[in-house]
């Protein structure tokens, strides 16, 4: 019998996002089956007794090795062809922190800024500083060629002499974007996490909203965890992570805090984006503002899944 069963007072819950942009038709059914893997994923570390930080740890890992989202494996290349990678991971119990920013030829940046948070007494470490701390711990670099899809290397090459903004960029189909998972565990602990390769055709050391406290992410027990994506600039001006977290703190749900808050970006900053929640109670939200997200979440033994605005399809996993 898991630690779950035992402990019947707390509902484990794990919520995944695939990165919140216009998914043309023929990513679709990949991104909604890579999500559900995912969810399924951190569902069964928390069914294992697991912690909330584990579970969000494995769930993003599966995202990055999956290179039909922009993370890790399948990241976007910016102006010099390069992939930089940029991920958060964040404890809900102690508020502790890890991120790394512009980290190259890396396989998993959660779980390097896992290691940032658990080895170091610091919160972010980027580029030629990332990829050091990666080799003095032993974690492998894997070559750039590995990393980057012939579909991405194609996508970059068409659109590398296309001046555009940012934020045409992002409302593009071709404009991939983050993914993220977060967590509550059966002892009410809550963690978040957030991977990206940020923006096709970035300026070199670009860092968006990802990797950064407060807007690609935040967790904390008293309230709940989130993983933002979309528009990494304008999520950054609003904070949205901590922004969804106070209208949680004010007593709203985790739906309307998140709906809320993503208004809020749209009047303010015109940007778009998505957030998935959830509460240290198992209360959860999969919310956005663009024309499509692909998420999933576990929730007693039900897999919840869904695309397109008002998607919620679900199915029974069995025991």
């Amino acid at each position: 019998m898991s630690l779950c069963n035992r402990n019947l007072k707390m509902s484990a819950v794990v919520v995944v996002h695939g990165g919140a942009w216009a998914i043309p038709d023929d990513l679709a059914k990949a991104s909604v089956d890579g999500v559900k893997a995912a969810a399924c994923e951190g569902h069964s570390v928390l069914k294992r007794g697991g912690s909330a930080l584990d579970a969000v740890e494995a769930a993003v890992r599966a995202l990055e090795d999956n290179t039909v989202f922009n993370a890790g494996h399948g990241g976007t290349l910016n102006t010099e062809g390069e992939v930089e990678l940029d991920a958060i991971i964040m404890d809900g119990r102690t508020l502790g922190n890890g991120a790394v920013s512009s980290a190259k030829n890396i396989a998993h940046p959660v779980t390097l800024a896992r290691a940032v948070m658990e080895k170091t007494s610091h919160c972010m470490l980027t580029s030629r500083g990332a990829n050091q701390f990666a080799e003095s711990i032993g974690m492998a670099t894997v070559p750039t060629e590995t990393m980057v899809t012939e579909y991405e290397r194609k996508e970059w090459e068409k659109h590398k002499n296309y001046v555009t903004g940012v934020m045409e960029d992002f409302n593009a189909q071709w404009a991939h974007d983050t993914v993220g998972a977060v967590a509550v565990d059966c002892s009410g602990n809550v963690a978040c996490a957030t991977s990206t390769g940020g923006i096709r055709n970035k300026m070199v050391g670009r860092v968006g909203d990802s990797p950064i406290i407060g807007s690609g992410g935040y967790a904390d027990n008293l309230s709940g965890a989130v993983s933002c994506t979309g528009h990494g600039e304008s999520i950054l001006k609003v904070t949205l992570a901590r922004l969804i977290i106070s209208h949680i703190e004010q007593g709203k749900s985790v739906a309307d805090s998140s709906q809320l808050s993503l208004q809020y970006m749209g009047n303010r900053v015109h940007g778009a984006g998505g957030a998935i929640v959830v509460s240290p109670s198992g209360q959860w939200a999969a919310t956005f503002t663009t024309e499509r997200m692909a998420w999933a979440a576990v929730d007693h033994d039900v897999l919840w899944f869904g695309l397109d605005p008002n998607q919620r399809s679900k199915e029974q996993l069995s025991n």
